[in-house]
C-alpha cells in the first residue's frame, strides 16, 4: 500500500516507505468499561490513542493490536474494543489484526472479533498488504501467562515461508522472542524460541512485532529486527531499578512502522496533549520540494553567520 500524498516526499537519500502499519498493544479492555485494577481508566486511554492514530496517517496498510485485547477475556470487553476500533479503521479504509495475547481467551476472542466458532484453537492469520505478508502468530498458553509456540504452528510458518513474499514479512506475535531487563517477565517469556528462530532464520521475514512488557524495547532474534510496542492501558515505569518497576498511568503510546525497500523503522508515538510548534507544515513540504537539493541545504542545512 503506498504512502500518502502528505508523505511523498524524500529528500534524502531513502526512497519512500511503501507501507505503513500501525502497531498497537496491550489494550486490557474489561466489560462494561471497567476500570482496570481499579485504577486505569483503559477507554479513556484508548480512545485518545484512536485519535492519535486518526491523525498520524489518513491510510495505513493495517492497524495490527498484538495482544492482551481484554483482560480478563470478556466476551462483552471484546466487544467494546471492536466496536472501537472498526469505525476508526473504516474511516481510514485500513484492515485491523487482532493477536491473542496471555490475557485472552481464545474463543471468546474467535467468537467476538473474528465471528468464528469458540474453541481454543490458536488464533493465527496471514495477509497480503499489497505485497507484504502479515503473519499473526498466536503465543498465548491457555490458562497461563507465559508465551509458547506449538509445533503445528512452527509447522504452518514454514510452510508459509518457503515462498518468499514480494516486499517480504513481518511476524505479530504478544510475547517477543527477547529478554527483558525486568526478572518478572522472565518468568512469562516466551519458550521455545530455539525452535523459532530455526524456521525463520534464512527467510524473508524482515521483523517482529510484539507487545507484553507494556513499554518499548528493541533487539534482534535470529538476525532479525524485534520491537515491542508499549501498552495503551498503562505502561511500565522503567524509569525505577528493575526489582522496583511497576505499572503507571503515563507514557501510553503506539508505533509508527514504516517499511522501505531496504530497511524498517519503528517510530514510538506518545499519546499526549502538550503545547507543540507550528513551524514545520504540508505548506513548509511543499516549499521544499520546489526547491532544488543544493537549494534545500543552503536554505535549511547551512548555519547562520558562518
Amino acid at each position: 500500500m503506498s504512502e500518502s500524498p502528505q508523505s511523498v516526499y524524500a529528500f534524502g537519500r531513502h526512497e519512500p516507505a511503501s507501507h505503513v502499519i500501525i502497531h498497537v498493544s496491550d489494550t486490557h479492555f474489561l466489560a462494561g468499561g471497567a476500570r482496570l485494577g481499579g485504577r486505569y481508566d483503559v477507554d479513556e486511554t484508548f480512545s485518545r490513542t484512536l485519535e492519535a492514530i486518526m491523525a498520524v496517517h489518513p491510510h495505513p496498510s493495517a492497524i495490527v493490536i498484538t495482544g492482551d485485547l481484554a483482560d480478563l477475556g470478556e466476551p462483552d470487553a471484546y466487544r467494546r474494543l471492536r466496536e472501537a476500533v472498526e469505525p476508526a479503521a473504516a474511516a481510514l479504509d485500513t484492515a485491523v489484526v487482532w493477536v491473542a495475547g496471555n490475557h485472552d481467551e481464545r474463543p471468546a476472542l474467535r467468537a467476538e472479533l473474528l465471528d468464528l466458532e469458540p474453541s481454543e484453537e490458536p488464533v493465527t492469520s496471514m495477509w497480503d498488504l499489497d505485497g507484504l505478508r502479515l503473519i499473526a502468530l498466536d503465543t498465548s498458553v491457555p490458562g497461563w501467562h507465559h508465551g509458547d509456540i506449538d509445533e503445528r504452528q512452527l509447522d504452518w510458518l514454514a510452510g508459509v515461508l518457503a515462498e518468499p513474499a514480494p516486499h517480504g514479512t513481518l511476524l505479530a506475535m504478544h510475547h517477543p522472542p527477547l529478554p527483558s531487563h525486568l526478572p518478572l517477565f522472565d518468568i512469562l517469556e516466551l519458550r521455545h524460541q530455539d525452535e523459532l528462530a530455526e524456521v525463520i532464520r534464512g527467510t524473508d521475514v524482515r521483523g517482529i512485532l510484539a507487545g507484553h512488557l507494556h513499554y518499548s524495547s528493541h533487539g534482534m532474534f535470529a538476525g532479525v529486527p524485534v520491537s515491542v510496542a508499549s501498552a495503551t492501558c498503562y505502561t511500565m515505569n522503567v524509569a525505577r531499578p528493575a526489582p522496583d518497576v511497576n505499572g503507571m498511568d503515563a507514557a501510553q503510546a503506539f508505533q509508527l512502522v514504516h517499511v522501505h525497500p531496504d530497511t524498517i523503522t519503528h517510530t514510538v508515538v506518545p499519546v499526549v496533549d502538550a503545547p507543540t510548534g507550528d513551524f514545520f507544515s504540508q505548506e513548509w513540504l511543499e516549499r521544499m520540494a520546489r526547491l532544488t537539493p543544493e537549494q534545500r541545504l543552503e536554505a535549511f542545512s547551512r548555519k547562520p553567520g558562518r
